[in-house]
């Protein structure tokens, strides 16, 4: 039977273990962008299985047009850890967090090549949106909606 994780939010000493995860998941070029947005605006969850950290999902709120959106901007499980889970359940704690804290809806972006989290998105409840159906909830909002998930053209964006 697997162990379950608790899912909690991050604490100071969490940094160095959450660099390590980020160093090990993420291409050279997206660790830059990962560890800054740690010390970013938004919260971090943590996953935790008997006192290790075997994973994390950044958080963010946005508005656009007046509305509260929230996005699962960083989402990474350690190596080991993987196929087990733990993203999903990083996910959902993550989408019932945003949407808890007044968020119409959940957004994240996945690169086109991450199969295994595009998956784990869309069995979580998240459905591929294309540009025109952005472009059409968020109007001329749309640049700085791309702005606010950090959005890159080689990903997919998800909403819940």
């Amino acid at each position: 039977m697997k162990t379950p994780a608790i899912i909690r939010e991050t604490i100071p000493s969490d940094k160095a273990k959450i660099k390590e995860i980020i160093d090990l998941c993420f291409p050279r070029f997206y660790r830059f962008f990962a560890n800054h947005s740690l010390n970013s605006d938004g919260k971090v969850l943590v996953a935790e299985i008997e006192g290790s950290l075997i994973g994390f999902a950044k958080l963010t709120e946005f508005h656009v047009g007046g509305v509260k959106y929230g996005c699962i901007l960083w989402l990474a499980t350690h190596p080991s850890f993987r196929r087990k889970g733990f993203a999903a359940t990083l996910i959902k704690a993550g989408t019932q967090h945003l949407k808890g804290d007044g968020a119409e809806a959940v957004f994240a972006s996945v690169s086109r090549r991450n199969k295994a989290f595009l998956t784990v998105f869309h069995k979580e409840g998240f459905a591929q949106m294309d540009f025109l159906g952005s472009l059409q909830l968020f109007g001329r909002g749309i640049l700085e909606f791309y702005r606010a998930i950090w959005f890159a053209p080689s990903e997919f964006v998800l909403m819940h």
